[in-house]
């Protein structure tokens, strides 16, 4: 079973991303910022990052860039999941090494077929 580590100050969208993987199939580890899933990582094998941008204590584009940073995740795709449209921050998520993109809100079907298309 393939592992999707899902990254979101919003409990309720934690909650609602967690029920659509797990019902599409794939285990999920759920981090409130990206230093809770930094910490949370311990190595372990995660097939899928969903990340918001916009969160206190490390935001998804920083996150993004330090698992780039790191051999074991540096090729692990990477979408993030916000409420930001601007090309702006687009051009700014692919920098830090994005994969997709899915704009908030979004239709569960939409998200487990971005999940699939993306994760090989």
């Amino acid at each position: 079973m393939k592992t999707v580590m899902t990254v979101d100050d919003s409990c309720s969208l934690r909650q609602m991303v967690t029920f659509t993987l797990r019902d599409g199939g794939y285990e999920v580890v759920q981090a409130v910022d990206g230093l809770d899933a930094l910490s949370k990582l311990n190595g372990q094998e995660i097939h899928l990052f969903l990340t918001d941008i916009n969160m206190p204590k490390m935001d998804g584009l920083e996150f993004t860039r330090r698992l780039r940073a790191m051999p074991q995740y540096r090729f692990v795709p990477i979408v993030l999941l916000t409420t930001e449209s601007h090309p702006e921050k687009r051009q700014e998520g692919k920098a830090a090494g994005a994969t997709a993109w899915i704009v908030k809100p979004f239709h569960p079907d939409q998200l487990l077929a971005v999940v699939k298309k993306v994760m090989r």
